[in-house]
Order: structure tokens, then sequence, then C-alpha cells
């Protein structure tokens, strides 16, 4: 069994996260010692390291609920399990395609700026259209 804060040093996740997950019920409530210190083993440090892994890359919280309860289900199809990896997958597809436009806009703009002190800016005029 581990502290809140070796569970963190063993998974990467902050303490602060830890207990946030439980509050939202994202892990099951810590066992607790006499002096009422919360403590983890083996099942809630894999837990964390799922969510962790999870989040580097870029599920949102009921998302990697889902997986979670899909994970711990052995009896699951990994049809929703894929499922729900394409709709992500989708979505990072249109936030490239958002992210790389604003780029491309903001780096046209950067172009036209001379900046050279002076009070015009194309920036600033395109900001405020």
């Amino acid at each position: 069994m581990m502290t809140i804060g070796e569970a963190a040093g063993a998974t990467g996740v902050s303490a602060k996260m830890i207990r946030y997950y439980e509050s939202i019920g994202l892990l099951p409530k810590a066992g607790r010692t006499q002096g009422g210190y919360r403590t983890y083993g083996h099942t809630e440090l894999h837990d964390l390291r799922f969510i962790r892994r999870a989040r580097d890359l870029g599920f949102g919280i009921e998302e990697i609920r889902k997986l979670l309860d899909l994970w711990r289900d052995r009896e699951r199809s990994n049809t929703e399990v894929k499922a729900i990896a394409q709709r992500h997958v989708e979505d990072l597809e249109r936030k490239i395609a958002d992210l790389t436009a604003m780029r491309r806009a903001l780096s046209h703009l950067a172009a036209c700026c001379a900046g050279d002190g002076r009070p015009d800016c194309p920036i600033l005029e395109e900001l405020g259209a």
C-alpha cells in the first residue's frame, strides 16, 4: 500500500489530481489508515497510470470513464473501444485543421505587419474588425 504522495510519484499523477479523480468517481474512494491517510494498492496504481496515459492522448474525463469501465469488464467487446478511439482521432483531426488554419491566418497577419514602430498594424486591424 502507498500513500497519496507515493502513488503520485509512482504514476506521474499529482496528488491534487488523484483527489479530483476520486471526487468525480473516476477512481474509487481510497482506503484510509487509522490516521486518516489515503492508501493505494496495485489496482489503483494501474488505474492512475491508465488515466494518465489516456489524458496524455487527449481523451476527456467521460471518455476515460468509459474506457476504464471497458477495461474492467473482461467480457467486453473491443468494438466499443475502437469506436471511442476512432471518434477521438476524428476530433483530433478537426482540432489540427482548426489550429493549422489559425497558424496560417496569424502568420499571414504577422507577415503583413511591418513592426517598425508606426501606429498602423494589420494584426490589430484584423482583430478589431
